[in-house]
């Protein structure tokens, strides 16, 4: 099994010194802290707001609203990623981003509920996935290829860190500000920070700095391009072995990962109660996101170390086990320290699935397609989410006790590792 020599890691001054990587670090970390933050504010005005009340499939639509719509035009944009200058995508999409912000603030303090609300929020999100897109297609531009999990485990994982600390973000200036909808809209409104900055550290590249490499054609090529988005990210998903593999894995995990997230808001919202230091209600939320980002963080140090000593096909499947026992064990133990030890395993376990399958899409497929790659991954990370959101949205009780569906989560992670174990025999005996 290969691994990478000690000699030949750069470590994190390392990294941070490569040319053209702090900066599309600071990109990163801006854009994902106002997007937790953005997702954290939107969620609280309408699930934990006292002048709002939301049944299961109320919150599943919120969360359909902040995933879906970026995976629903992923296929076209991605072919875009692969013929515009990305470096005045994240520029321009950061900028946007920022000013529709401020639009889903202003409908929230407005007390608008239903399709206004929703529309508003899916621009933002759209444009936040495009942005997602962006930053991973740039980062083979700025870091060595035989850096690249190195680096990504570094930008992945921080970034979902970033993320959840915005996110923390929220519930703290919802404390500040009320938990009404003028207290949510001015938490809603702090998240326009996010983009502004993300725009600066964007303009400071140079224009080509962030590819594509390669590109020719004119108006017509380009447009024939976007309508084979979707099909020709297949096409290099499918002709990869070991991408595959790991998008099976990645999948499973994002619909496991859908039952426990609408199953612990319910839990929080309406069933658990304060436990010594544990927190029911938002606080509590609160307290599981970190628990979650402590877990990404482990995530960062454990999955290159396992990657390097077993390999990524192994390091995959260990990750599935031991999400599956974790998942086993919150069906048998539904309270509320049982969600919080989860949180951080599954936080863990499913970071470590996701840096694998960021690593093969970096590392194996190319560059003249990695916007459409990503377009796809971008589907099988939030479409499966959301469809698992709304599924458990019509299955469980409204106050979110479901061992049963949190069995099926356990049997997904399963399935999960079959698929994977499947993908990843097409490979050549030499390969394995």
């Amino acid at each position: 099994m290969p691994t990478t020599p000690p000699e030949d890691r750069l470590g994190f001054a390392g990294l941070v010194a490569t040319p053209g990587f702090a900066r599309l670090l600071g990109l990163r970390f801006t854009a994902q802290w106002g997007d937790g933050l953005f997702q954290a504010a939107l969620g609280g005005a309408l699930l934990f707001n006292p002048e709002r009340q939301a049944d299961p499939l109320a919150v599943a639509a919120g969360l359909a609203v902040l995933l879906l719509p970026y995976s629903l035009i992923g296929p076209f944009a991605g072919a875009l990623l692969d013929r515009w200058d990305r470096r005045r995508v994240l520029l321009y999409a950061n900028l946007l981003r920022g000013a529709l912000v401020l639009v889903v603030a202003a409908v929230v303090l407005g007390g608008v509920t239903g399709p206004g609300l929703y529309v508003a929020a899916l621009s933002v999100a759209g444009v936040a996935r495009f942005v997602l897109a962006g930053l991973s297609t740039a980062l083979p531009h700025v870091v060595p290829r035989r850096h690249l999990v190195e680096a990504n485990t570094l930008a992945v994982t921080a970034g979902a860190a970033v993320s959840a600390l915005g996110g923390v973000s929220a519930v703290g200036l919802r404390a500040l500000f009320g938990a009404d909808d003028a207290g949510s809209a001015a938490t809603v409104a702090i998240a326009v920070l996010g983009s502004a900055l993300a725009a600066v550290f964007a303009a400071g590249f140079g224009r080509g700095r962030l590819g594509p490499d390669g590109t020719t054609g004119g108006e017509r090529t380009t447009a024939a391009a976007v309508a084979r988005g979707f099909a020709d990210g297949a096409r290099a998903v499918a002709a990869t072995p070991t991408v595959a593999a790991s998008f099976a894995a990645l999948a499973a995990h994002r619909l496991a990962f859908g039952v426990n997230t609408l199953t612990t808001l319910l839990l929080f919202r309406y069933a658990f109660t304060d436990q010594g230091v544990l927190r029911a209600g938002f606080a509590g939320l609160g307290e599981a996101v970190v628990l979650a980002a402590a877990g990404l963080g482990v995530a960062a140090l454990v999955a290159p170390w396992s990657i390097r000593r077993i390999g990524r096909a192994r390091t995959v499947r260990t990750a599935l086990v031991v999400a599956t026992v974790t998942q086993l064990s919150l069906a048998a133990f539904l309270s509320l320290p049982a969600v919080m030890v989860a949180a951080f395993v599954i936080g863990l376990t499913g970071q470590v699935v996701k840096l694998c399958t960021d690593a093969a899409v970096q590392g194996e497929a190319g560059d003249g397609v990695l916007g459409r790659v990503f377009a796809l991954y971008d589907i099988v990370f939030n479409v499966g989410y959301v469809l698992a959101v709304a599924a458990t949205a019509l299955l469980s009780p409204p106050d979110g006790r479901a061992p049963l569906l949190l069995t099926g989560a356990a049997l997904l992670y399963v399935a999960g590792l079959l698929a994977h174990d499947q993908q990843l025999r097409r490979r050549r005996p030499a390969l394995q």
